[in-house]
């Protein structure tokens, strides 16, 4: 195809979103109409409608959240470690400003309460009003307790031992970002201390398919993981996220023995069952699938040996152009 044919997928009447996914890849979407655009003392916020994926949530530029595939990203970061533990009664979540982790935590009856704790209000306000599907009532259950502060500070208050689940869901340590010192070993070691005996901490952790693995920190999360929790304790796991244009990949850390991830599949599928779970994507199947790494990023994994450090984090390698909205 000619430059010239390739500039015709772009209408001039139509308006696209670009983002650059890495040198010499790009992703856009057409933009229907935006719905919210502005900014807090952390970061930009736009909330629009695209073409395919619905309405999307973009922080800083950078694509967070769509209509139609969160559940994916949202049931893969939340699902396997409420899952893998035998009664989840208090659970901790480190961001999560849209509302939809905490709507995936709040589906286990047996959850008494989630402490939710997001640095950026104006996200979590302009989500619940722009985004009210994402947290589906979430907001709204007596069992949450919604925080808008730092998540170590609030995670420091707490007595040791609380948490039966803790997870992350933070945007990706950028070195402008307000997220990095949460990607480090001093900061999984305050978690480990919050942890119940059979506690079960887990992370997103970027991209993690064959392309973009080794540009992104899925590694180094796992390998600072491995020296917090102990290398037979952690374990890396992706699923594809359509929006994201790759394998998305989260860390799963065990307080006490892993024992659990031995389970058989219907082990999974009759606690799903017992505990009335509607999902629309993750069961025994996606599980799986889900931890069954392909060789090439088992190897990156096994190889990695980089920890993340207060005085030596590790960043998402970031576009040297500008994305954002674009008329062409």
């Amino acid at each position: 195809m000619s430059t010239q044919d390739a500039s015709v997928a772009f209408p001039k009447e139509e308006t696209y979103y670009h983002e650059k996914i890495k040198r010499g890849l790009w992703t856009s979407y057409q933009v229907i109409d935006m719905e919210f655009s502005g900014e807090s003392k952390f970061q930009s916020v736009q909330v629009f409608n695209t073409e395919p994926f619905g309405q999307v949530l973009v922080t800083d530029g950078l694509l967070q959240s769509t209509e139609i595939d969160e559940h994916v990203y949202h049931e893969s970061l939340v699902q396997p470690a409420l899952c893998l533990h035998p009664s989840p009664k208090k659970v901790y979540i480190g961001g999560g400003g849209e509302g939809a982790t905490l709507r995936e935590v709040l589906k286990h009856a047996c959850v008494e309460r989630c402490d939710m704790v997001d640095i950026d209000g104006y996200v979590v306000d302009n989500c619940r009003k722009y985004m009210p599907k994402h947290s589906a009532g979430a907001f709204e259950d007596k069992r949450c307790n919604l925080v808008i502060a730092d998540a170590r500070t609030e995670l420091e208050k707490v007595p040791d031992s609380t948490y039966d689940v803790i997870i992350m869901d933070l945007s990706d340590p950028l070195e402008a970002g307000p997220c990095y010192k949460l990607y480090t070993d001093e900061f999984y070691t305050i978690c480990k201390s919050k942890l119940t005996k059979d506690g079960i901490f887990v992370t997103q952790s970027g991209c993690a398919s064959v392309l973009d693995a080794k540009d992104g920190v899925f590694g180094p999360v796992n390998a600072t993981l491995k020296k917090v929790f102990g290398a037979d304790n952690v374990f890396g796991y992706n699923s594809y996220i359509p929006s994201f244009s790759s394998e998305w990949g989260f860390n799963i850390a065990f307080q006490g023995s892993p024992s659990s991830m031995s389970r058989a599949q219907h082990d999974l599928d009759a606690i799903i069952s017992a505990r009335s779970l509607n999902m629309k994507w993750y069961d025994s199947i996606t599980h799986g699938r889900m931890f069954s790494l392909p060789k090439e990023v088992r190897d990156l994994l096994a190889k990695e040996k980089r920890v993340m450090t207060a005085e030596n984090p590790l960043f998402m390698v970031q576009s040297d152009v500008a994305q954002g909205i674009i008329s062409d």
